[in-house]
């Protein structure tokens, strides 16, 4: 597919720089617009897990039916599914993972070193150990872990659900961006996000955060759950994020894959939003793209009858 490569990273960077630094806003405002966030509690599992994974925890609902992990994304709880884990938990078994140092989830060992390779290694374990073979479903952050899950283990991934997730952030910057040449451009940002001060994060939050969902309730959530996480765990799973590029290996995951991008209308011309997808996803064999309109990067607050008809969409195939 032929695209103007410079119009579509000018049209995409406002959109994906915003959710970078309004999810880094409201983790370091720690007394968002809209009232004081506590952690949100942890709801009690279902069953025994027999994998007691460090890294992130898990809570399953649900006691039959096929296997569905659900990852969610940067500084995000796993109550960002649970509209849809209602829907669901009567067909299906959900193993809803939420990683350590996000939404009040005490940081453990995430609070220092690499991040996502060793998240990825102990989902693995917790899937092998458990003999599972599940539907994995990966909002942002967690979509890009979960493509992660699927280059290095194959064997573990039935199939992949990928919500508004992108194989290389850089690629925003620039259509031939690679992590080396982003990297001074990364490392201002952390450094800058790391020593802002906190009122200057609160003059713009409540303007920024729309960027990221419309739903009054779902702003609410995200605001809480940003709140409520780690900073360092938080600040180095973005910098890790955008350190990480699929795109080379990308044609390798055979996995049969949905990726569902948002589209709202303040992000300029829709093929060039949907361009930017189109390209990204080009070298994958397997991967269909569905776009969801009048949604922003939270598909399943905006638009959740959408999100839902997409997601019991892709459970029923049979690929």
């Amino acid at each position: 597919m032929q695209i103007h490569s410079s119009h579509t990273a000018k049209d995409a960077t406002l959109r994906i720089i915003t959710i970078l630094l309004v999810l880094a806003s409201l983790l370091l405002l720690r007394k968002p617009l809209l009232g004081q966030a506590t952690p949100l509690p942890a709801k009690p599992a279902t069953q025994t897990i027999t994998a007691a994974p460090t890294r992130f925890s898990v809570v399953i609902q649900g006691t039959k039916g096929p296997d569905v992990l659900l990852i969610p994304g940067l500084a995000s709880s796993r109550d960002v599914y649970a509209a849809e884990t209602k829907l669901l938990t009567p067909t299906y078994r959900l193993h809803l993972i939420q990683v350590a140092g996000f939404a009040g989830e005490p940081a453990g060992p995430n609070a220092t070193g690499p991040l996502l390779a060793p998240i990825v290694q102990q989902l693995h374990e917790y899937i092998t150990t458990n003999k599972l073979h599940p539907a994995v479903i990966g909002h942002s952050l967690g979509g890009l872990l979960a493509m992660m899950l699927a280059q290095a283990h194959p064997e573990d991934v039935a199939k992949l659900l990928i919500v508004d997730t992108l194989p290389f952030y850089g690629m925003v910057f620039n259509p031939a961006a690679t992590v080396e040449n982003i990297a001074p451009q990364a490392k201002v940002m952390g450094d800058t996000m790391r020593n802002m001060p906190a009122d200057q994060f609160a003059l713009t939050s409540g303007a920024t955060a729309a960027m990221l969902v419309t739903d009054p309730t779902g702003l609410k959530l995200v605001q809480a759950s940003s709140a409520a996480s780690d900073r360092n765990v938080f600040l180095n799973a973005m910098l890790e994020d955008l350190a990480t590029d699929l795109r080379p290996t990308l044609a390798t995951v055979n996995t049969p894959t949905i990726i569902l991008y948002p589209y709202a209308t303040f992000e300029g011309p829709e093929a060039n939003v949907t361009a930017l997808y189109t390209t990204a996803y080009a070298p994958m064999p397997n991967a269909k793209l569905i776009k969801i309109e009048n949604s922003r990067h939270f598909i399943m607050y905006d638009q959740p009858t959408a999100f839902d008809q997409a997601v019991q969409t892709f459970l029923r195939s049979n690929q």
